[in-house]
């Protein structure tokens, strides 16, 4: 008995002693990756030498985690902006070029490839090269200083095994930085405001696929030229399935709101601008906020992390801020293809040889694929980058930001500008994404220009594909400069855009069949008109302003046209939800779930048997079509879309039904309960984070928080199939010019990239909430680190 008692003490003292070893050896490695993790946050605070700068910097990050940069001479600015950016979003910077490059499938592997070979394709780092030639040395010059600052810190990080942990994680180590990089990253931004290639493609095969009325009804306005077009094009010959399959489609709603407001409805007596650009949530985010000064130039706002100077923000004298036009800038071009060389094709009755490029794409753990790009006169051929079967006929690209443009040399000339004629004057480098820029000045002047490249066609007018081989169809040059949209000192005392149409039927130029609903642009508009003596608290609660137009158009439409007669006692209950709402997109209201979901199922019932998933995604414009169909019904003008459904009034019943039941299943059949915040939630997601549990837990710092606002609100808020938002306001800024030393801002989550920072994701509250942080020219206070020779 005492044996076996002496035995069992022994097991439990092996049992104890192992548990033991293994939680130490567990505490060390703990320890050992705090301690690794650790290293890799930037320095912040003493001094560092920093090889090439000629004289002393100065940075001090203040308590937003924002860096205001003071030189003495733009060389040693730009290198420190360079480094600065790299300390804070190095691995960002690094996944950006990557992306836009189409060279992800290096470090992530095989997934990536369709990806790689669509931007592969597109030509974004080409369009950059060719762009970098064409720029004056000044900006040249400011480029390699940038690069140089990015490598001083990626040098130092690699040599100190401080490298931010995702290097790690996936195994590489980062090439050096370029102007070529910054320049990628800036085309990769005109991709990403869109130029509606997408809508032409799916209109292309609406008309191949469906009846024509149900085609014409999903084109934005009626196709006067189709018919023409269509018949010089002939038979369509394109696979849209194999083609577009894998297409990357940016986020429809990518937009924004901006407006500026005269000293004559403003308490302080000066302009007040107000700036918030609407792009994909997560992160890190997409904006770096900055302050620059040196001898030439005082400049304080957001960057893309890669790219030199500031892109959005204020300097001593003025301000600006930008919302995307949305231009039709990319035409499609039906090819034909050479029978006995596939790398000729036909133009004006002749045979004109392609420009062939040879791609490679290198994938991590995998072999090398060969993979070529055939350019037409037009541009790259996009509809074969999934596959390479040389068709008798394809889809080739014109596009302007394929063509040398020199943005950067328009941001160093604006963040020096002391007034509109020399704002406008640095507008004229600024060629594409074309963009609703707003300016406001101390000296009291507000203005709004259109600014880009837009092109002016022979024939067609954007709605769909022409002929390549036809030369009617070529463009014919740009809207001249001095013919763009613009406005100085409106008698109405303000200017604001949304995305909106910001031309009547009267302007000479076409610019676009598709501009966004127009309710944030209303909103906006009765906001400021409605108002006198406003403020920068004013600003800031329009920028937050949660009123939903949308559903004070369509909640009476909807509640009047439905059928009431079959209604089970809970649709009857919705319905008197929805009538006693007040249109605020509340996180804490019924009646917005309601509504976003009942439109969510017209929508999809609508199309769901005859549009197939893969062309869903090209069907640009979606919910503007549904409006325009309701609207049409409304007035007794029924179309097939809904006589296929069982008629209108019966299509409105069952889609209400659906939607009830769907929200039951998921919040339950209390609708006292339900709240639009239960599945309207804003996440931030970095991009690795859906590779494991632990990394979602680590690198998304928050769970999803209830927000409202929704797409159509002034906050915008733009959301998945899962209610997640994961696009919206990016950045909000607004800004009072009777004190141009302080501007104020939300950067949402956070500034900085390293997920123990401080700064990683504590602007997520802000964001909710619109607390905004000041941000001064001067005098800040926080950490301070000096950069030596």
């Amino acid at each position: 008995m005492e044996l076996q008692h002496q035995k069992k003490n022994k097991r439990l003292k092996i049992t104890l002693w192992t548990a033991g070893s293994i939680l130490f050896i567990l505490l060390g490695l703990l320890i050992f990756a705090n301690y690794y993790i650790d290293r890799s946050l930037p320095v912040t605070t003493g001094t560092l030498t920093l090889k090439g700068l000629s004289k002393e910097v100065t940075i001090i990050r203040d308590e937003d985690g924002v860096p205001h940069i003071q030189a003495q001479n733009e060389k040693d600015l730009y290198m420190a902006q360079g480094y600065v950016q790299a300390q804070d979003r190095l691995f960002q910077m690094d996944l950006s070029r990557r992306q836009a490059s189409g060279r992800l499938s290096e470090v992530v592997g095989e997934k990536a490839v369709d990806r790689d070979k669509f931007f592969r394709t597109f030509g974004l780092r080409r369009a950059a090269e060719v762009s970098f030639t064409a720029y004056p040395d000044e900006a040249k010059q400011l480029l390699e200083w940038y690069a140089e600052g990015v490598n001083a810190y990626m040098e130092e990080a690699q040599d100190g095994g401080r490298l931010p942990i995702e290097f790690t994680l996936l195994g590489y180590k980062p090439e050096k930085w370029t102007p070529i990089d910054s320049l990628t990253i800036g085309k990769y931004m005109a991709f990403d405001l869109g130029g509606h290639w997408q809508g032409q493609a799916f209109r292309y095969w609406a008309l191949d696929n469906l009846s024509k009325e149900k085609a014409y009804d999903l084109f934005p306005t009626y196709p006067k030229d189709a018919p023409t077009i269509l018949s010089d094009i002939g038979e369509p010959q394109i696979d849209f399935k194999q083609s577009f399959a894998a297409a990357v489609i940016p986020p429809e709603f990518n937009g924004s709101n901006n407006w500026v407001v005269s000293g004559d409805k403003t308490k302080s007596g000066k302009p007040l601008l107000a700036d918030d650009p609407h792009l994909s949530l997560g992160t890190p985010s997409i904006w770096y906020q900055m302050q620059l000064e040196s001898p030439e130039v005082n400049v304080s706002g957001v960057i893309f992390a890669g790219i030199p100077g500031i892109i959005l923000g204020h300097n001593e004298q003025i301000a600006w801020g930008v919302t995307n036009t949305g231009p039709d800038v990319q035409d499609l071009y039906i090819e034909k293809r050479s029978e006995k060389d596939p790398d000729l094709f036909l133009y004006d009755g002749k045979w004109e040889k392609a420009t062939i490029v040879q791609e490679p794409i290198k994938v991590k753990d995998g072999e090398t694929i060969p993979y070529k790009v055939t350019i037409t006169r037009h541009g790259p051929v996009i509809s074969e980058f999934a596959h390479q079967d040389e068709a008798k006929e394809v889809m080739a690209m014109r596009w302007t930001a394929l063509d040398p443009s020199l943005e950067l040399s328009a941001i160093i000339n604006i963040n020096k500008a002391k007034n509109w004629d020399e704002f406008e004057e640095a507008l004229e480098d600024f060629h594409v994404p074309t963009q609703n820029f707003v300016f406001a000045s101390k000296d009291g002047t507000i203005a709004y220009k259109a600014n880009g490249k837009i092109p002016i066609r022979k024939k067609g007018d954007g709605l769909l594909p022409v002929p390549g081989w036809d030369p009617d169809y070529d463009w014919q040059g740009f809207i001249p400069f001095d013919e763009l949209p613009k406005v100085i000192n409106p008698q109405s005392g303000f200017v604001a855009t949304a995305n909106n149409k910001v031309v009547d039927d009267d302007y000479p130029y076409h610019i676009s069949h598709h501009w966004a609903q127009p309710y944030r642009y209303m909103r906006i508009s009765e906001y400021l008109k409605g108002k006198s003596e406003l403020t920068i608290s004013d600003m800031k609660a329009l920028q937050m302003d949660q009123k939903n137009l949308h559903a004070r158009e369509f909640v009476p439409i909807l509640t009047e046209d439905l059928e009431t007669g079959s209604l089970t006692d809970e649709q009857k209950k919705a319905i008197e939800i929805l009538i006693s709402w007040n249109y605020v997109d509340d996180k804490n209201l019924a009646a917005p779930l309601i509504f976003h979901q009942w439109m969510n199922e017209i929508s999809t019932g609508l199309f769901e048997k005859d549009v197939p998933d893969d062309m869903m995604k090209l069907f640009e414009g979606r919910q503007s079509v549904v409006d325009e169909l309701i609207r049409k019904a409304h007035k007794g003008e029924e179309s097939e879309w809904f006589a296929e459904q069982e008629g209108y009034e019966t299509f409105l019943a069952k889609s209400l039904a659906s939607a009830l039941s769907e929200l039951e299943e998921a919040y339950g059949s209390s609708m006292d309960e339900w709240e639009w915040g239960m599945y309207h939630r804003v996440y931030f997601e970095h991009p690795l984070s859906s590779a494991s549990p632990i990394l979602k837990k680590f690198l998304n710092a928050r769970e999803p928080v209830p927000v409202g606002g929704s797409r159509v609100t002034v906050e915008a808020a733009s959301y998945n199939e899962e209610g997640i938002v994961n696009h919206g306001a990016s950045w909000r800024f607004a800004i009072d010019t009777s004190d141009m030393e302080n501007g104020y801002h939300i950067v949402g989550p956070g500034q900085a990239g390293h997920y123990k920072s401080e700064w990683y994701q504590d602007q997520i509250d802000a964001w909710v909430n619109g607390d905004y942080h000041k941000t001064s020219l001067s005098g800040s206070k926080g950490d301070q680190l000096i950069l030596k020779p």
